[in-house]
C-alpha cells in the first residue's frame, strides 16, 4: 500500500518536472506569435532599417506628418502578427496629422533575432532613437502607445525615457498574472523567463496616460487592464469599449483608440 502511494508521487512528480522542463524551455515560442514579411510599405510610408545596441536590424514604416516640427506617435505591437497589421491605426493617426513610426521586433516581420523581454526593450529603444536622432522628434513631442504586450515594453521605456503621453491598450499586470489566466495549474511565476511587469512600472511613469481595454477580452482579463490604470501615475482616464474582445478591429484602430491617442498628443 504505502509502495504503491510512493511510486505513484514518484510518477507524478517526475511528469509534473516534465511539464516544467518543456514549459521552460519552450515558453517563449508559447509567448511570442511572429509573422513573416508584412509585404510593401504603404504608399503614404517609408521603409526605414533600425538598427538595434546589439547589431541587428529591423524593419519599419514611417508615416511622416505635414509638419516636420510635429508630435509623432512610437507604436509597440502585441505578441502576435507583425508591422502590416497595424497600418489601418498609422493611418488614421497620420490622417489626424501625426507622424507615426511602425516597425518589428526582432523575430517578427523576417527580422533576424529571437525575441525575449530584453531583446525587445533592445528593439523598442532602435525605434525612439530613430525617432529623436533621425527624425528630429523632441521628447516633448514624443507619445507612445503600445498594444497588449507592446503596452509592456513602451512602459518599460517610459521609466528611462518619458514620452509626452502614453497610450496603453488592453495591458495586463505582469506576465505572469496573465499567463496564470491561462494555465492556472501551472506555477509560472516559478517558470517565466520573461517578466513585464507594467503595473509596478507605470507607477513610476509621471506622464499622462490613458487605458483602453475590451469589456470581453478574452486574453487579457478586463480586471488586469483596470488594475493597470489603477497603479497609473497620471491617469488621464480609463476608456472601457463595450463588447469588444482583445483582437477585434475597434481595439486597434476604433474612434475610442485613435482619440485616446489624440487626447495625450501635446498641443
Amino acid at each position: 500500500m504505502v509502495r504503491g502511494v510512493l511510486v505513484t508521487v514518484g510518477v507524478v512528480v517526475a511528469l509534473l518536472a516534465l511539464v516544467g522542463g518543456l514549459l521552460w524551455g519552450f515558453q517563449r515560442s508559447l509567448i511570442y506569435l511572429p509573422a513573416g514579411e508584412p509585404g510593401p510599405a504603404p504608399a503614404t510610408a517609408e521603409k526605414i532599417t533600425l538598427r538595434t545596441t546589439d547589431g541587428l536590424d529591423l524593419g519599419a514604416w514611417w508615416f511622416a506628418g505635414p509638419d516636420p516640427d510635429g508630435p509623432a506617435v512610437l507604436v509597440a505591437n502585441g505578441n502576435g502578427g507583425h508591422r502590416g497589421l497595424r497600418e489601418p491605426l498609422a493611418r488614421a493617426l497620420h490622417d489626424a496629422g501625426l507622424s507615426v513610426l511602425l516597425f518589428d521586433y526582432r523575430g517578427y516581420g523576417g527580422n533576424p533575432g529571437d525575441p525575449s523581454e530584453e531583446g525587445l526593450a533592445r528593439d523598442v529603444r532602435a525605434a525612439r532613437s530613430f525617432l529623436v536622432e533621425e527624425a528630429g522628434v523632441a521628447d516633448d513631442r514624443l507619445v507612445y502607445v503600445g498594444e497588449s504586450l507592446g503596452a509592456a515594453v513602451v512602459t518599460e521605456l517610459a521609466t528611462e525615457r518619458p514620452p509626452a503621453g502614453l497610450v496603453l491598450r488592453s495591458p495586463f499586470v505582469d506576465l505572469a498574472a496573465v499567463a496564470g489566466e491561462h494555465y492556472p495549474v501551472v506555477p509560472v511565476r516559478l517558470l517565466l523567463r520573461d517578466r513585464f511587469p507594467v503595473a509596478e512600472q507605470v507607477a513610476r511613469v509621471e506622464v499622462p496616460t490613458i487605458v483602453v481595454y475590451g469589456s470581453a477580452d478574452s486574453i487579457v482579463p478586463p480586471e488586469q487592464s483596470r488594475a493597470v490604470a489603477d497603479a497609473a501615475a497620471e491617469l488621464v482616464r480609463v476608456v472601457e469599449v463595450a463588447g469588444a474582445d482583445h483582437n477585434d478591429p475597434v481595439l486597434l484602430d476604433g474612434d475610442d483608440v485613435v482619440r485616446a491617442v489624440l487626447d495625450v498628443v501635446p498641443g
